[in-house]
């Protein structure tokens, strides 16, 4: 990030713009909704920026800027169109001390003004630091279209209505009462009977707020999918909006985290297999303490809380210290590695049933009915399946598997990074060795790619080594 997002405070502040055409005219139709005191210097200015003038709703200077022009200005806008013309005012300004704008150069400019979507007071500010302004418009008519016009109503309303709301201790309490008005009663109320009844309202739902209890603390354990953030479920999403404490493992990438509350306490208890790991009596020991403090916990899970998460042993946890908890399922891996593939994990005349198994668990390398697995048509997710391939590579010849079946490794499933390595049992340790996947993997044993979707296949395998 090059441009660190802000707003300025403008009320009163002097605004200077040189120019007199379009993009002058571009600009200040902006700056006309603040409440800067806006002077412009123009030669020979547009008939819209004569009329802005002789309402009074800007001061016009029509010669070329001279130093000195800009003193005590906050921000400065060279929009002559002209290259030499905007490199000379802009050096005046900043001898002057603005920060200087340049329209349609980035490079020179020390600020940039973003994409907006207007319900005063609220202000959304859409920038993509000069990369690709069409895009920032794209997203400034998608919101324009998502966030209704009497939103500012509500948020001018609310705004006079914050110290009475003092009342209620900070927090979640606060944060309720603020989530009820704006998206429950505020927006019900003024649609019933406009603005004068809004304010009564409020005074109705701050007295609910005053004695009703604080909610007791609730833990959500959250499926975060196998990676990637537009996988997550919307239940997903909202959870962890209303969280205020997130214990995530170490499947949970960084991208998925920023869904989080600034606020919240975000702990890491990430565990690897054969590895430095959280002992799980200690996720118990944090889950149950937060939520014994009132908290909303999010326990966030790699793929599906269900799948291999151990998720019996913390609601268990939670039951004995009297705990209210509810599952949000995920995406799990063996589903978006499947995706990957371009593959069913079933197929009619292939394989009426899949296994989800494990690589290893407490005791080591996890024991399967390997005879079974063995047979013609078997088809297997394997997981944490790297660590121990050639032991799982043995049992399976040892009980009669064709060597010649496919094995597919997903690493990384749906993220930016993912690789496939495509191989077979006989293969499979020597490949996996010479391929180098670090991050989460899943194994297909009876599964091979798609041949489209093969991102890498045995022969890149080996060009690795």
């Amino acid at each position: 990030m090059k441009h660190f997002p802000i707003f300025v405070a403008l009320e009163g502040r002097r605004v200077v713009l040189s120019g007199g055409g379009d993009a002058a005219v571009a600009k200040l139709r902006l700056l006309l909704k603040t409440q800067a005191r806006l002077t412009v210097f123009a030669p020979q200015a547009c008939a819209e920026i004569m009329a802005w003038a002789n309402e009074g709703r800007l001061t016009l200077v029509q010669r070329k800027m001279a130093p000195g022009d800009t003193t005590c200005a906050t921000l400065f806008y060279a929009a002559d169109e002209d290259e030499a013309e905007d490199a000379r005012t802009a050096s005046i300004a900043r001898a002057d001390g603005a920060l200087v704008n340049i329209v349609d150069n980035l490079a020179d400019s020390q600020f940039i003004t973003p994409a907006i979507v207007d319900r005063d007071p609220v202000v959304v500010a859409i920038g993509t630091e000069g990369a690709a302004p069409v895009l920032a418009r794209a997203i400034k008519a998608d919101l324009e279209t998502q966030l209704p016009a009497t939103l500012g109503t509500l948020a001018r309303i609310g705004k006079t209505f914050r110290k009475a709301v003092d009342v209620l201790p900070m927090g979640r309490r606060r944060r309720d009462f603020w989530r009820s008005f704006y998206f429950g009663a505020g927006p019900r109320t003024l649609e019933q009977g406009g603005e004068a009844a809004v304010q009564d309202g409020l005074d109705t739902l701050l007295e609910t707020f005053k004695t009703q209890a604080d909610r007791a603390g609730h833990v959500a354990f959250v499926g975060a999918g196998p990676g990637d953030p537009e996988l997550l479920t919307l239940k997903a999403r909202k959870a962890l909006d209303e969280a205020d404490v997130v214990i995530h493992d170490r499947l949970v990438t960084p991208e998925i985290l920023e869904l989080a509350r600034r606020e919240a306490i975000v702990i890491n208890v990430g565990k690897r297999g054969f590895g430095t790991s959280t002992a799980q009596e200690e996720i118990n020991r944090l889950i149950v303490e937060h939520a014994l403090r009132g908290a909303q916990i999010v326990r966030l899970k790699g793929g599906d809380p269900s799948v291999f998460g151990r998720l019996d042993e913390e609601t268990e946890a939670c039951d004995a210290a009297r705990i209210g908890w509810h599952v949000v399922p995920g995406i799990t891996a063996a589903s978006a590695s499947a995706a990957a593939l371009g593959q069913s994990l079933t197929r009619r005349g292939r394989n009426s049933s899949i296994r989800m198994l494990t690589g290893h668990d407490m005791q080591g390398f996890a024991d399967h009915d390997w005879r079974t697995l063995a047979q013609p048509g078997e088809v297997a997710a394997i997981y944490m399946a790297k660590a121990s391939a050639r032991y799982i590579q043995g049992r399976l010849i040892m009980h009669g598997a064709d060597r010649a079946t496919p094995v597919t490794l997903v690493e990384n499933a749906s993220r930016p990074d993912q690789r496939i390595l495509a191989t077979t049992l006989d293969r499979l340790p020597d490949d996996l060795s010479k391929a180098g996947l670090n991050g989460p993997a899943l194994t297909f044993y009876g599964l091979a790619p798609h041949a489209a979707e093969a991102a890498l296949d045995v022969t890149k395998a080996q060009e690795l080594a």
